[in-house]
């Protein structure tokens, strides 16, 4: 047994604290378990033939040559797992289209049947018993395809003689309109000013370290399907597989999680794959797996953002906000199953009027099909577009009223004698102080002394501007409940099991500092176990939501022990409860030396441990809220940008674990800034053929690029929604970056007379465009 510890383990180890992710040791030395890590006995490799065609009719696939092959076990089609009677993946579309009529989208199949919407897109899979033989398989697989004609973009999607994608007569899946058109309109009417913007938030690729892999058998004992896959929600892989496969229900299947080398969103939803996984496994009742290659995840994986809009500002003379007018068109790829169309409908038009007080809104938002790859949920999911509309709008209504950026902001913002504030989405603020929020920015970026920077940058050459963004998101899930199981071992182990997911953000070690907090005990003591559908089952993490519903679980839970515990020493010590004092592990008879330790009532419990189960659910989403800027120089030779600055003022509450909400928002701003300088997917618009397949192509951030940041948490203002007065931080920085390195472009341009063309640039704000830019102004 551990020896009680009597140092104040709280205070060292406790939430608020600086210590070392728990979750490090095992990674850095090489112990860490992923996917692909683990090999049953006897497991064969599954491999994908995928569509060359971004849009074609499936005339007929023969297996034959294939089956003849060594090594070769099985080959399924789509029309296979048809007629076994395997279900389409569910598709989540609460909108209708603009005739009132039902949303209108094609069916995702496990694998492709008769028709093919992107290229990629998988049509056959292969069983061999090695990977040689399933490639050898791939190939020999004859396929007749009917090429039909590809369309990439939206608006194309849109227009007269497109090609049919779905079963309406066009290519919309839905549309949702918010707001009061009539009221915006009168706005419109009586404004001074108005600002027109035609913004595109272009497709991305979400890039994990860890491709998808899947694996899957059946326990020889129990007959149960065992899937082991790279997840943020594994009770949703569950949920999926056990309703899609004739002969399943979720007491049959079981899924496990291992460790996750990011997810960002793309590991939310299970994916067609995996569901024709689980069904390899189960129909041939061997164990297979699936490990997808870079190429896949590029060209079948699920995509972010992907909209085109019209935004549209109306301000009085005094340039105030008067109201917001967008018409967007999403881009969902060739399917709308999954969250993309919800993020893109609804869920980013929750945040469209950010933190400024906006008083009429009207947002016209389609989901259009096109022949690429689905789009879904990435860092922010549809946050981050809204948030740049919306900024973009701020920062070209400061130009054209000739105010400082920060200053129009600063008249637009809600105010804290608004709180609770409800916007024009009915969506209630609960706190903020987002004024003091940019108040401490403009000083953390010594806002005064750019006049200084920018001459420095100009004797060498340099072009150099300055970008501020003020901006909340919303954190969600909050209509979902989070449980914990805390048991309590003889050892003096605490073992505490939570459903929300590990991938890579540190949450095990927050959990730990907040059971460090309620037992009081060192935090090697606490044990974070997650990834199993047979001891926790819940919504997962995503939307930023893991410590505002899943940490409050782990909070309630605990206390819920020591409650049970001390009616347990009472019994034991027989003394009243109200006479004990817990402290550092141990229940101590207040005034005397008579105690019990925790782990030792444990011992006496049946089964030798205490099992005790609790949990919580946010009232209502929180809202975290930032103010940054963001300093670039641009290399007029060259047209390449380099950050030399970013300052950021972030509130997200309560802070548990410092260094990882520090990485968090540090992280998050990289992937902004990948999204303004650099990251594109990009298609051929003919073929449909994706031209961004690879890491030589698609174009990440590099450190070399960036010259780090200034971070700072405001933790004075608690979320009152949830117990623990936390707010999400896993997106907060990628939200807030894209604008803020857009506007620093724009502004650099701008102080050399070529601010309105820089304007009407699209991202990525690459080199060759920006140099182009140049050029002309040095033609002219």
């Amino acid at each position: 047994m551990i020896a009680p510890d009597t140092a104040g383990a709280a205070a060292r180890f406790g939430a608020g604290q600086a210590v070392r992710r728990i979750e490090d040791p095992a990674l850095v030395t090489g112990r860490g378990r992923y996917t692909d890590d683990v090999v049953v006995p006897g497991e064969l490799t599954l491999m994908f033939l995928r569509s060359p065609h971004a849009h074609a009719r499936v005339l007929s696939i023969d297996p034959s040559s294939a089956l003849a092959l060594p090594g070769v076990v099985a080959v399924m089609t789509g029309a296979d797992l048809v007629a076994a009677g395997v279900k389409p993946l569910p598709a989540r579309l609460p909108f209708k289209r603009s005739d009132g009529s039902p949303a209108a989208a094609p069916a995702r199949l496990a694998l492709a049947h008769e028709v093919v919407r992107f290229a990629g897109e998988a049509v056959a899979l292969v069983v061999a018993d090695d990977p040689a033989a399933a490639l050898a398989a791939l190939d020999a697989i004859q396929v007749d395809y009917d090429p039909l004609p590809a369309v990439t973009d939206p608006r194309a999607a849109m227009a007269a003689g497109a090609p049919r994608l779905g079963p309406a007569p066009d290519n919309v899946v839905a549309t949702a309109r918010h707001g009061d058109a009539a009221a915006t309109a009168a706005a419109f009417a009586r404004a001074t000013h108005t600002v027109v913007l035609d913004l595109v938030n272009q497709r991305l690729a979400p890039s994990p370290i860890e491709p998808r892999a899947c694996a899957a058998h059946v326990d020889p004992d129990s007959g149960r399907l065992v899937i082991r896959c790279a997840s943020q929600m594994p009770t949703a892989m569950r949920d999926l597989v056990a309703v899609s496969i004739p002969g399943l229900d979720p007491a049959r299947v079981r899924v496990t999680v291992g460790d996750v080398g990011g997810g960002f969103g793309m590991k939310g939803t299970p994916h067609p794959e995996d569901l024709a996984v689980a069904y390899a496994a189960w129909t041939l009742k061997r164990p297979v797996k699936w490990s997808a290659q870079r190429l896949e995840d590029f060209c079948s994986a699920v995509h972010g953002r992907d909209v085109t809009t019209r935004a549209e500002l109306a301000l009085d003379a005094e340039g105030r906000v008067l109201a917001l007018r967008l018409d967007s068109l999403a881009n969902v790829g060739g399917y709308a199953a999954g969250p993309g169309a919800i993020i893109q409908l609804l869920i980013g038009a929750w945040v469209s009027t950010s933190v400024y007080d906006v008083p009429a809104i009207d947002l016209s938002l389609s989901a259009v099909l096109t022949t690429t790859p689905p789009v879904g949920a990435y860092r922010g999911a549809g946050r981050p577009e809204f948030i740049y509309l919306i900024e973009r709008l701020m920062g070209a209504a400061a130009r054209r009223l000739g105010l400082a950026p920060d200053e129009l902001r600063r008249r637009n913002l809600v105010r804290p004698e608004q709180m609770p504030y409800r916007n024009a989405m009915d969506q209630v603020y609960d706190v903020g102080e987002f004024a003091r929020m940019l108040e401490q920015v403009r000083t953390l970026s010594d806002w005064d002394g750019y006049a200084a920077r920018a001459a420095a940058s100009a004797a060498r050459g340099r072009l150099r501007g300055r970008g501020v963004v003020c901006f909340l998101e919303w954190t969600g899930g909050n209509v979902f409940d989070e449980a914990v199981t805390v048991t309590v071992m003889p050892d003096g182990i605490i073992e505490l099991v939570s459903a929300t997911q590990a991938m890579g953000q540190g949450i095990a070690t927050s959990y730990a500092q907040l059971a460090v907090d309620v037992f009081d005990v060192p935090i090697e003591r606490i044990r974070i176990v997650q990834g199993d559908t047979d001891r926790a089952n819940g919504f997962g993490s995503a939307g930023s939501r893991s410590l505002f519903t899943g940490g409050a679980a782990v909070q309630a839970a605990s206390q819920r022990t020591v409650e049970t515990g001390k009616q347990l020493a009472g019994e034991a010590l027989e003394v009243a409860t109200e006479d004990l004092a817990y402290r550092a592990g141990r229940y101590q008879v207040v005034g005397t030396d008579l105690g019990i330790g925790l782990a030792e009532l444990a011992a006496r419990q049946p089964g030798a441990r205490l099992v005790v189960e609790g949990g919580a659910r946010a009232s209502a989403p929180s809202w975290p809220n930032a103010a940054h800027v963001c300093e670039v120089e641009i290399d007029p030779e060259t047209g390449e940008v380099e950050v030399v600055g970013y300052d950021s003022v972030n509130d997200i509450g309560r802070v548990v674990s410092p260094a990882i909400v520090r990485g968090q928002i540090e992280g998050g701003v990289l992937q902004g800034l990948g999204q303004a300088l650099c990251e594109e997917v990009r298609f051929d618009p003919d073929s449909g053929q994706l031209l961004s397949a690879s890491f030589m192509d698609y174009a990440l951030p590099h450190a070399d690029a960036f010259r780090g940041h200034r971070t700072v948490f405001d933790t004075s203002v608690p979320c009152t929604t949830n117990a623990l007065g936390v707010k999400g931080v896993g997106e907060l920085g990628t939200i807030g970056a894209t604008p803020a390195a857009v506007l620093a472009v724009i502004d650099a341009f701008d102080r050399i007379g070529l601010g309105d063309a820089a304007e009407r640039l699209q991202m990525p704000l690459t080199a060759p465009k920006l140099w182009g830019l140049l050029q002309q102004r040095a033609g002219a």
